[in-house]
């Protein structure tokens, strides 16, 4: 069994921005020579978020509609962990988008779904932050 660790960087201009990854994943991948495994790709900030859905316009603002009612970014007052930063709000996002994807390595290609394309969420964005792809397997 072999492994292949890659790191993506992103420092989007502004603060939430749903970025699909899913082309730099696979060339990962390919680079990475592993036919048969598992991948595995998150976010190594905890106010951003890696997850697998449909690349819809449509759906990717309801996202945005939705946690903003779940966890509103302002008033910055509503929230304890404010003082130091003003993020409290893209941790609680996070919280609910989740960390990381496991995707299965079938024949060379990430085994997907129908529609299915893996995307980095910033929640706190404006400076540099990283995602960390690790694929194992044979």
């Amino acid at each position: 069994m072999k492994s292949y660790r890659k790191e993506l960087f992103f420092n989007t201009a502004t603060r939430r921005e749903i970025i699909n990854i899913t082309p730099d994943v696979e060339r990962a991948l390919k680079e990475s020579g592993i036919q048969e495994g598992l991948l595995l790709v998150n976010a190594m900030h905890i106010t951003a978020s890696v997850f697998i859905n449909d690349n819809e316009s449509g759906l990717h603002n309801d996202f945005e509609k939705w946690l903003e009612r779940l966890a509103p970014e302002k008033p910055y007052s509503q929230y304890e962990h404010n003082g130091f930063e003003d993020n409290a709000d893209a941790h609680l996002k996070r919280t609910v988008m989740g960390r990381e994807v496991v995707v299965a390595v079938t024949e060379g290609r990430l085994d997907f779904g129908p529609w299915e394309q893996i995307f980095y969420y910033e929640l706190d964005g404006m400076r540099r932050k990283r995602v960390l792809i690790k694929i194992i397997g044979d």
